[in-house]
């Protein structure tokens, strides 16, 4: 058994460090770890000490990942060996600060975005990369925009892109989120091609147990950035996560400031759509009625076109005007703003969250959801402020209030975004995979809220998931693409 990785009474050295006591982890070469903990218990700031993005105050990190087996490696850069796929990897490839989340749907405003060919080059890769590649179809996506892409298509372009650096360690952080099931079962096998052919370690960050890769052999449990167990995974128990998921009575009424009921009983009609991309066809003649009341799982693979439909509907995508869409009781480009049909829906969204890059304050991105801006451009007024409070505490993360949203972690940004969502209890509430990265217990509780919302006269929801078992038990229509 030979040494990988050793961090030796490590203390990260961080201002304000929220590690209490020093950190000991022995990553042997034949083992494959697991991160688990509930969001916010320090999983990701464990691995940016591993790659060197935060910095030792004492003790030691030793890497013996030396192409010479004789040498330790401790003198060569740790990100030079080491690369993390993450949801926000993207952020390398363009400057989303420049980009607005509409602009992917505005094909004449995409002339500079790079296609995924110009980003993935794939002259003499391995022939190992290449049999990948051929797994996650790569080459279906290589004339399509790099901003075209959907989140599960992202995911595998980010993987692929990231083996042509030949690392000697990959940590996933949620390594399934936003994939379908045929491609979870792909990435599964690539895993085991990973560590039987390429020699590649891995190491996986998630929630919880049941998002963990077959092939993990050993669990560190995080709790309030502390290791909490530290070993094989066979004889791992994970603490009790809290069994009380009971609501504290939300009052709707308290979040509906205006009334925007629709005189329409009819809020979404299609009449033989299609969804393209330029001259790429991904769906035709999609015709798709949602009355008031009914509640919608909208399902299908991974590219097959499910946000792009919901941008229809969102008033983000422009084609919208030239196809047969009723909104609300009224047809697209009659004289309605998109303001007039935004205020009506609450949205949450994978996509949305990656061009969220304003860093205010974790509160001002709930009120943000008053007005569906990206940032929060209009001064809330105190009823407006004191809803984002109580939705931070009905979420029990009142403690990130004054927190910069840029600096916690993916899973309490998400709760956010939900939170965002159903601020102003909309006439109709779309959901786009909206719990990816949270442990159980914030999931059951959103959940609850889903169900809640629901329960209300007149409010419809439309709940895009690849896990069947997500599905709140509210929903009552399918639509599958």
């Amino acid at each position: 058994m030979t040494h990988f990785i050793a961090l030796e009474n490590v203390v990260p050295g961080m201002p304000d460090s929220p590690f209490t006591r020093p950190i000991d982890w022995l990553i042997n070469s034949d083992e494959v770890w697991g991160v688990v903990g509930r969001n916010g218990s320090g999983k990701s700031l464990l691995s940016e000490l591993i790659c060197g993005k935060i910095a030792v105050q004492s003790g030691k990190i030793r890497y013996y990942f030396s192409d010479d087996p004789d040498k330790n490696a401790g003198s060569l850069l740790p990100s030079q060996r080491i690369r993390k796929i993450e949801f926000n990897a993207a952020y390398s490839l363009l400057d989303y600060r420049k980009l607005f989340y509409q602009q992917r749907f505005n094909h004449s405003e995409n002339e500079e975005i790079p296609l995924v060919s110009e980003l993935l080059p794939l002259d003499n890769i391995s022939q190992e990369n290449r049999l990948i590649f051929n797994t996650f179809h790569i080459s279906d996506l290589m004339d399509r925009k790099f901003i075209h892409l959907s989140s599960g298509e992202l995911r595998k372009f980010l993987i692929a892109k990231v083996l042509l650096d030949n690392p000697k360690m990959l940590i996933f952080d949620n390594p399934f989120i936003g994939l379908d099931e045929e491609s979870r079962k792909a990435l599964n096998d690539m895993f085991m091609f990973l560590l039987n052919r390429c020699n590649i370690r891995l190491l996986f960050l998630a929630p919880s147990m049941d998002d963990l890769p077959a092939c993990t052999t050993h669990i560190v449990e995080m709790k309030q950035c502390t290791i909490n167990y530290r070993g094989e995974k066979t004889g791992f128990i994970p603490e009790n996560q809290p069994t009380d998921i009971s609501l504290p009575g939300i009052n709707w009424d308290d979040f509906t400031l205006e009334n925007r009921r629709s005189e329409s009983d009819e809020l979404v009609s299609m009449t033989k759509v299609d969804i393209a991309y330029g001259q790429r066809t991904i769906q035709k003649d999609i015709n798709w009625t949602i009355q008031k009341d009914e509640k919608w799982a909208l399902l299908g693979p991974n590219g097959s076109g499910k946000s792009t439909l919901l941008s229809y509907i969102f008033a983000d995508n422009p084609q919208a005007y030239a196809k047969n869409i009723r909104l609300f009781g009224r047809k697209r480009g009659t004289g309605e703003s998109i303001w007039d049909i935004k205020r009506r829906i609450g949205f949450s969204s994978s996509e949305l969250h990656l061009y969220y890059r304003e860093n205010v304050s974790c509160s001002a991105v709930v009120a943000s959801g008053f007005f569906d801006s990206i940032g929060l451009f209009r001064k809330c007024n105190a009823q407006q402020a004191l809803l984002a409070e109580k939705l931070l505490e009905i979420l029990h993360i009142s403690h990130l209030k004054n927190r910069p949203f840029l600096k916690v972690s993916s899973g309490e940004q998400r709760l956010l975004f939900f939170a965002r969502a159903i601020i102003k209890n909309p006439e109709l509430l779309i959901l786009d995979e909206p719990f990816h990265g949270l442990d159980d217990y914030n999931k059951e509780r959103c959940t609850s809220i889903v169900g809640s919302f629901a329960h209300q006269p007149g409010k419809s929801l439309i709940y895009v998931t690849h896990r069947k078992e997500e599905i709140p038990d509210c929903i009552d229509h399918c639509m599958r693409l």
